[in-house]
């Protein structure tokens, strides 16, 4: 059931409501999966995207254990990810709307107790570690938008992020770097974030919507169709609010989540890096979960099971599918035998279409 004003014209998805509510762990894992080939085959029929872009925000080292379930065979320590934002643009009920996902406030994300921890023992050498690149306002300028053509932000999970500076607060000590937007936040996991398990505490900055404007919130409890060829999805495990973003393209479906760190973590079996097959083999196991949060791996692994079911499988290497990682293990001469079979490294649909100038309330305030 839709509440909220600010998602008047969205769809509401109700395939996979009764799915998620079975009780039993297998029952689940299977009703789930069903009810996924039901979505994709509609979906995948159903008109596309008008355009995707992705947009490189930073490089961090992340522990091997997690990435790779603690499957991967090798004493490296760390991985290099590669965290990205996606722009998608989309037509809604006649108009064009533009949606950014995971627009991460770098900075701040620095905040969360276990990478200020990991920074502060590589402080010395984290040049070499992390690199940044432009802000994502400064990229949007390259595709002749601005920060007000923004409609939609939503992130895969919560962990590091700060809204603070995105949404504005409410003291207007802060103003909101995306005035006209919408942040579509699980109602599940924003609620959490205001008394976090402990093996969550790791991954949140505590004060990150502290104060925040919360009038531009939509709470989000279902599975939601934005527009042509945009869903929304929970697939909850790695967090409890996890969603990821499902897009109809030129290219075929994909999916966008960091439940997997690579596309080796959705085909495990294909996959060339010492560990990983041999251990899906040895478990029976189709996926890897990127586990830095186990404390709900069950419903992660369903939800990379739903993952699978709804995209396409990569043209140029089939045994792979159309999953790309908001956080992707990229190359790296500090991670030897670690670079996975197969890197996305972008997404890259269709044309972006400049939209018409336009204020908002919150600009107008702020210049009064």
């Amino acid at each position: 059931m839709i509440t909220s004003s600010l998602l008047k014209d969205v769809t509401l998805i109700h395939d996979l409501d009764l799915p998620w509510k079975e009780p039993l762990q297998g029952r689940r894992h299977r009703a789930v999966r069903t009810a996924a080939e039901r979505v994709r085959d509609r979906f995948a029929a159903g008109p596309r995207v008008l355009s995707v872009r992705t947009i490189p925000q930073t490089t961090l080292p992340y522990p091997t254990k997690y990435a790779f379930y603690s499957a991967a065979f090798s004493p490296v320590p760390y991985v290099t990810l590669t965290h990205r934002c996606v722009l998608v643009q989309f037509m809604q009920k006649g108009s064009v709307k533009n949606l950014l996902f995971n627009p991460t406030d770098v900075v701040a994300a620095r905040r969360a107790p276990y990478f200020a921890r990991l920074l502060e023992q590589f402080h010395r050498i984290e040049p070499l570690l992390s690199k940044r690149f432009d802000p994502v306002p400064e990229t949007l300028k390259t595709f002749g938008l601005i920060p007000e053509d923004i409609d939609y932000i939503a992130f895969d999970h919560f962990h590091t992020q700060d809204l603070r500076g995105l949404l504005g607060t409410r003291d207007k000590l802060r103003a909101p770097l995306y005035p006209n937007a919408v942040l579509l936040a699980p109602k599940r996991e924003w609620d959490d974030w205001d008394d976090l398990h402990p093996l969550q505490i790791a991954f949140f900055v505590r004060e990150g919507k502290d104060g925040i404007r919360d009038d531009r919130v939509a709470f989000v409890e279902d599975d939601l169709l934005l527009g042509d060829g945009v869903m929304l999805l929970r697939t909850p495990g790695h967090t409890s609010g996890n969603q990821t973003l499902f897009l109809n393209t030129e290219n075929g479906v994909w999916g966008i989540s960091e439940n997997g760190t690579s596309a080796d973590n959705w085909s495990p079996i294909e996959s060339k890096i010492k560990g990983l097959a041999n251990t899906c083999r040895k478990h029976d196991l189709d996926v890897i979960l990127n586990s830095n949060t186990p404390e709900c791996a069950g419903d992660q692994y369903t939800s990379m099971i739903l993952e699978r079911t709804l995209v396409d499988r990569v043209k140029r290497a089939p045994a792979f599918v159309q999953m790309f990682p908001s956080s992707e293990v990229t190359p790296s001469l500090l991670a030897p035998g670690l670079t996975p079979t197969l890197v996305h490294g972008e997404l890259v649909s269709g044309q972006i279409t400049k939209p018409e100038p336009r204020t908002t309330r919150h600009t107008e305030e702020l210049r009064a």
